[in-house]
């Protein structure tokens, strides 16, 4: 059985290193920053998330126990590379460092830029008088 184990981590491994190639890969070659972004957080991390996987289970199988520290990576890369994006996309967006020409969204509501004017600049607050 540890044969076929091994040759599972294995694959497994193989994979996982080809995503984190593929998200690598994409962080040079895309043209535009906001393209670039993609690739580490979604390709390279789950690149990350299978060779930890792949770390926690090898040591099951010769023995040295479950790995915690493994597993707290897993999930601090898990939840902070998303993060991280969209803080990187909204500063990307609002420091205008784009050629205004944003793609369609879709829908009726437009990207979250600083473009338009905002239709009711000040609110209408009550009246003490009344």
């Amino acid at each position: 059985m540890t044969g076929a184990l091994d040759i599972i981590l294995s694959i497994l491994l193989v994979v996982g290193g080809l995503f984190a190639l593929t998200g690598s890969y994409g962080l040079i070659r895309l043209k535009d920053r906001m393209q670039r972004l993609h690739a580490p957080t979604k390709a390279s991390t789950v690149g990350l998330g299978t060779a930890l996987l792949v770390s926690m289970f090898h040591g099951l199988m010769i023995g040295t126990g479950f790995s915690w520290q493994e597993v707290l990576v897993m999930i601090f890369i898990f939840v902070t590379a998303p993060i991280t994006a969209n803080y990187l996309s909204k500063v990307h967006l609002h420091s205008r460092h784009y050629d205004g020409q944003t793609p369609e969204t879709g829908v009726s509501r437009d990207w979250a830029t600083f473009d338009q004017a905002p239709e009711d600049p000040e609110p209408q607050l009550p009246s003490r008088d009344s």
